[in-house]
């Protein structure tokens, strides 16, 4: 990871969350590595809080509607105290860090003939100013403010306010840490999406977002369109999300991406370890048939693993017989975590390529529980155990597997 890889967008609601000190832990983690971190947050809970407490009803609470100048008040105390709060939690990890004037900002002005007064929007980040405390190693924190040249403050979204300063610090991540499992759309999670499906959803789909996520659907659009590759949306309220969402294969939330991070490769040495933690429960379950680590490592070549940010998801391998001029598709296996996402369908689809660069003339697989999905997504059609090289055929009959055989002819 670059040292400036990171951008978080905090909802209000998560930092008065039992949760937010776990947060802040995992970015004191994440500064330990040398991942700088700009902290963007929210206040339209406490801002709500506050009306309530006060017996002022705020004009807006998102900040995208229009902001008067009781509901500015309102907004410059809840999002002072929550800036606040954020600088202490920071503190008690032993982090330095600074509250800023680093948006500046301008009036949203008269939409649809309406003037939404103290709602702005942002005109510029201050990213020299930024970068600089970040090269001191302080994490800036940025409330949901921007202010102008005339020492005015306008209320801004949180969102947009990160997905701004994320695109001007040409940041590798944004992260929005919410209180939601991530993005919805038609009901349904988006576990993850290169920008283009999620700009197609947008302009023949929106009805599908609920109001709440449209709009950060559109900023998470907006920062990858703008050179973010990567935009995260997560749950804050579980335990190491953050971290998980930013190193481990699953992760928790929705992924937008900005270009095809997917690969598929063949196999190395190095990968071996990574290929049997993999593939391990699946042999267990006898989904897969058993190899071990030397048996795999005798035939390397065969193996091709597809990744996702050049994390592990996926795995087959392509076994050639010369003497019938024969492939067999062998240990397709896909993450649950990624099931449901046509990865299987590209492992095969790739295979079979790669069978027909070889030029054979027909390509067999044996399953035990997964033929139906060769057959309706591969094109198999079941056989016999007549129709396997002589050689597998005796390691069929031996391993008492009792496995269906499916074949496909290329020429």
């Amino acid at each position: 990871m670059k040292p400036t890889d990171l951008r978080g967008a905090v909802d209000g609601a998560i930092v008065t969350d039992e949760n937010f000190a776990n947060i802040l832990l995992d970015v004191a983690v994440l500064r330990s590595l040398n991942i700088r971190v700009v902290l963007v947050h929210g206040a339209a809970a406490q801002i709500a809080a506050l009306g309530t407490e006060q017996g002022v009803k705020a004009s807006d609470l998102d900040g995208t509607g229009v902001t008067d100048a009781e509901t500015l008040k309102l907004a410059l105390t809840a999002a002072n105290r929550l800036t606040h709060e954020i600088l202490e939690g920071l503190a008690t990890n032993d982090l330095r860090a600074a509250a800023t004037n680093a948006i500046i900002a301008s009036p949203l002005g008269i939409i649809h003939g309406t003037d939404h007064l103290f709602t702005g929007k942002v005109e510029r980040v201050d990213v020299e100013f930024l970068t600089s405390l970040m090269a001191q190693g302080i994490t800036p924190v940025v409330p949901p403010l921007g202010f102008d040249g005339e020492g005015r403050t306008y209320r801004v979204t949180s969102d947009r306010i990160a997905a701004e300063v994320a695109t001007a610090l040409k940041a590798a991540k944004l992260i929005f840490i919410t209180s939601a499992d991530g993005l919805t759309h038609g009901g349904k999670l988006i576990r993850q999406l290169i920008v283009g499906e999620l700009e197609k959803l947008l302009t023949t789909a929106k009805d599908g977002f609920a109001p709440e996520v449209l709009a950060r659907a559109g900023w998470a659009h907006y920062a990858c369109a703008g050179g973010v590759p990567r935009v995260h949306v997560i749950n804050g309220r579980v335990d190491e999300g953050l971290l998980a969402e930013v190193f481990s294969n699953e992760g928790i939330g929705t992924l937008i991406y900005a270009n095809e991070y997917q690969q598929i490769r063949r196999a190395l040495k190095k990968d071996l370890r990574a290929l049997m933690i993999l593939t391990k429960k699946s042999m267990a379950s006898e989904e897969l048939m058993k190899r071990t680590r030397a048996t795999v490592e005798k035939q390397i070549g065969d193996y091709y693993l597809f990744e996702i940010d050049k994390n592990l998801v996926a795995c087959v391998a392509m076994h050639v017989y010369p003497e019938t001029n024969t492939g067999e598709m062998a240990f397709l296996y896909v993450h649950p975590s990624h099931e449901n996402q046509g990865i299987g369908r590209k492992l095969i689809q790739f295979a079979e390529a790669k069978a027909r660069e070889l030029g054979l003339a027909e390509i067999f697989a044996l399953s035990t529980q997964a033929f139906s999905y060769f057959q309706s997504k591969g094109g198999f059609t079941e056989g016999t155990a007549d129709d396997l090289p002589p050689a597998r055929r005796e390691k069929y009959e031996a391993s008492g597997r009792n496995s269906k055989v499916l074949v496909k002819k290329l020429k």
